[in-house]
């Protein structure tokens, strides 16, 4: 298995269920930089599927450059025909935990428990409009001012900062 050693070389990606007030479900693509620690997006919907992980990595690659691997479980939208031919003619190498292994894959599996502890567990979404508004909120103040004890207690996106801002030519190129 990979393991990142710079921003983008490894992104995860996993998905979170919860539901709405109503009961109507609420299912959540999460995709993070296994380095920065970063949340690169929580894609919010009723049902996502192969086509929308491949419109969540393409929107992603456009603002932070293409990682050389992504690692998952083996769901059906990650392990899609499309996906994986995507992904093939992207050259991103998939990155395949072995089934019923959620350790192989546990920085996203970690991330996966902080919007639960701290946002879906206290909030009841009356609409799906107002889950995507809080959790991108959410998203941002993780990103921007929650600190991370892997990096000295500082915030993600400080810590991409710092990279870039860095002599390391390879970061630049890739971000």
């Amino acid at each position: 298995m990979p393991g990142a050693t710079q921003p983008n070389s490894v992104w995860s990606y996993d998905f979170v269920h919860d539901q709405l007030v109503d009961g109507r479900a609420l299912k959540m693509l999460c995709v993070i930089d296994e380095y920065t620690r970063e949340c690169l997006a929580i894609e919010v919907g009723a049902s996502l599927r192969s086509q929308d992980v491949i419109l969540t990595l393409s929107r992603l690659m456009r603002l932070y450059g293409k990682p050389a691997f992504i690692r998952s479980d083996n769901g059906a939208e990650f392990t899609a025909a499309k996906v994986m031919r995507w992904l093939r003619d992207a050259a991103i190498g998939p990155a395949f935990i072995t089934p019923g292994s959620p350790w192989q894959n546990g920085f996203v599996e970690s991330f996966n428990g902080k919007p639960r502890d701290e946002l879906l567990n206290r909030e009841w979404f009356r609409s799906r409009a107002e889950a995507k508004v809080l959790i991108e909120r959410w998203r941002q103040f993780y990103n921007e001012r929650r600190p991370h004890s892997a990096h000295r207690y500082q915030p993600p996106a400080t810590v991409r900062r710092a990279w870039l801002d860095s002599d390391n030519i390879d970061a630049r190129l890739t971000a």
